[in-house]
């Protein structure tokens, strides 16, 4: 595909979002940017997330790390499974009893004010990390692609980027996105599915049998590890990090659960988080096909690009034809929109309910802070992703994330367990200082695990050690009650 061929396409497609947005914009009120005046159907609300969830860095760095990785990822996926039943089951009765908007409310209602104050940016801080690590990827990407073929830097790529998101969100926020994400969810499939096809006939595969013998016989898709408690993909290192990555990064994740908190009542929200899960594992496991099949093509022609290179590589070579390229293309801006859009709304919400507490100024000024706030995010995510442009070159972006996550969403993970899982109050001005404590005690045992642990090395469970010392942090705070006063 040439330059300009894939700029009338990305225009076709941000013209449907466009379209989309203008229709369910229409009632541009509070309501319906922060909770879709939830009326938002469970079923589409699902599917959607699913793309939300995958992401562009799911699309490009999950296929792309097969090849040194093998299948392992897939146990972090069967730890999903538990992670999402503790949110259906647990939190979000939770959230729908106590009928909030920004889920960190439940926060200052247990704790105070500072702890209510502190997972709400806990919460911004990783959002914002985790929404340009995805976008970083995707610019780069459209940046190979495009823009530098008529010589644009990438900062005019990633403004750009930015400002679509902007243009069909800022009206309708979370009752926009529902919709546009359902759409992308559905390009992003179509998308793999299309790329399995071809490669499919090309490795000489004749039927969906062959292919499923070729994938179930390649030594690269070893799914369990057992054998090293050391290695980082040690199932039960994996298959509980995979639980905890659930827990915090969507049923304590303001941009995942404002979708969940648009459905009609707890029982279409729960039905919702099911459903999602079960196609969530089967769609996981066809991205991994996906890198299996692109790196056995890769090695019969030559093809020397890795990590997050490969998939892009291959899918915009001549011999592949444009139509697969166009869907690759249309996949790849899908996957990277579903979730970038959803947490610019999901940063504006928190940010305008939890730290400026939006509903306390005059009706009158609400809409008008709202829309600024929204402004605000996206030069935030453009400067983000500027720096991680001068900090990351040769990583698999999928790793780097969940990384990210195990420090930024570790004072969530403790502030919330310790509130379901205790009665006790604490001390609540101090729960600052144990929120930035944690993970810098957490960083410290990572970098020198393998000294400290004779020869273990901490992987993704770093989120579980975070959140552990967080807890025990609020421990220490704890108010004694009369009767931990009275002599024994």
């Amino acid at each position: 595909m040439t330059p300009l061929s894939i700029l009338l396409l990305i225009a076709a497609y941000f013209g449907v979002l466009i379209v989309i947005s203008y229709f369910t914009g229409k009632e541009d009120s509070n309501a319906a940017f922060f909770k879709a005046n939830k009326s938002a159907p469970w079923y589409l609300v699902a599917f959607g997330m699913i793309g939300a969830s995958l992401s562009g860095v799911t699309f490009i760095s999950v296929p792309g790390a097969v090849e040194a990785k093998q299948f392992g990822y897939m146990q972090v996926v069967y730890g999903y499974i538990l992670g999402y039943l503790v949110i259906a089951f647990v939190l979000l009765p939770l959230y729908y009893r106590l009928n909030l908007t920004s889920i960190y409310t439940y926060l200052k209602d247990r704790f105070g004010n500072v702890s209510y104050k502190t997972g709400s940016v806990a919460f911004l801080i990783s959002r914002t990390v985790g929404a340009s690590f995805r976008l970083f990827l995707v610019a780069k990407v459209l940046q190979l692609l495009i823009f530098d073929r008529f010589g644009i830097p990438f900062l005019i790529t990633v403004i750009i980027t930015i400002g679509l998101i902007w243009l069909y969100t800022f009206r309708g926020g979370i009752k926009t996105i529902i919709f546009t994400d359902t759409l992308q969810t559905l390009f992003m499939l179509v998308s793999v599915v299309v790329t399995i096809v071809f490669l499919a006939s090309a490795l000489d595969l004749n039927s969906f049998s062959e292919v499923v013998t070729n994938v179930k016989d390649s030594a690269l898709s070893k799914t369990f590890f057992f054998d090293d408690v050391n290695d980082p993909q040690y199932f039960w290192k994996s298959f509980l990090s995979g639980i905890f990555i659930t827990i915090t990064m969507t049923g304590l994740d303001q941009d995942m659960m404002q979708k969940n908190l648009t459905c009609k009542n707890l029982r279409e929200a729960q039905k919702n988080m099911v459903s999602f899960t079960i196609v969530l594992v089967f769609v996981n496991l066809l991205f991994m096909a996906l890198g299996l099949m692109l790196t056995q093509y890769a090695e019969a022609n030559g093809i020397t690009a890795k990590k997050d290179d490969l998939f892009p590589t291959i899918a915009m070579l001549p011999e592949i034809g444009v139509v697969t390229s166009a869907f690759f293309l249309l996949g790849l801006i899908a996957a990277a929109y579903s979730s970038a859009d959803s947490a610019l709304t999901s940063l504006t919400t928190s940010f305008c309910i939890d730290i400026i507490e939006i509903d306390k100024k005059p009706q009158a000024e609400q809409k008008k802070t709202r829309k600024k706030i929204h402004v605000l995010f996206s030069v935030i995510l453009v400067l983000v992703i500027i720096l991680f442009d001068v900090i990351f070159t040769d990583v698999s972006v999928i790793w780097e994330l969940f990384k990210a996550a195990g420090y930024t969403y570790g004072p969530l993970l403790g502030l919330f367990a310790f509130g379901l899982i205790t009665k006790s109050q604490i001390k609540d001005k101090w729960v600052w200082v144990i929120a930035i404590a944690a993970p810098l005690i957490s960083y410290v045992l990572n970098l020198n695990s393998k000294e400290l642990f004779n020869g273990y090395e901490i992987g993704f469970e770093i989120l579980i050690v975070n959140g552990l010392l967080m807890f025990i942090g609020l421990a220490l705070l704890r108010k004694k009650s009369n009767t931990d006063s009275l002599p024994a």
